[in-house]
């Protein structure tokens, strides 16, 4: 269940969960100066607010993960999914939290 405001309980990544993680890998990877050969969406939370917010659990090496926040916004906005936030240096037991 989501509750407006809070975010969803932990879910396995789906395969709509990877396609937007995809759209915006060049985003974070611009913000980082840094290419991912591997970039495989694991995890995420959903928070409704004015349209949605993903936070991601992105694996990008064996044991290094990066934290995304991508924002959905209302469909009749007609907007391109942004990304709002990133944490790197993150591990496959770091939980995902509202960053």
């Amino acid at each position: 269940m989501i509750r407006c405001g809070g975010t969803s309980d932990t879910k396995p990544a789906t395969d709509e969960i990877q396609a937007i993680a995809d759209q915006v890998k060049s985003q974070l990877e611009e913000k980082v100066n840094k290419k991912y050969p591997t970039f495989k969406a694991t995890e995420y939370k959903s928070q409704v607010v004015a349209g949605i917010n993903y936070f991601i659990k992105v694996q990008v090496e064996d044991d290094d993960f990066v934290h995304i926040r991508v924002y959905r916004a209302l469909p009749h906005e007609n907007k391109a999914l942004a990304l709002s936030n990133y944490q790197t240096n993150k591990t496959k037991q770091d939980e995902l939290t509202y960053f």
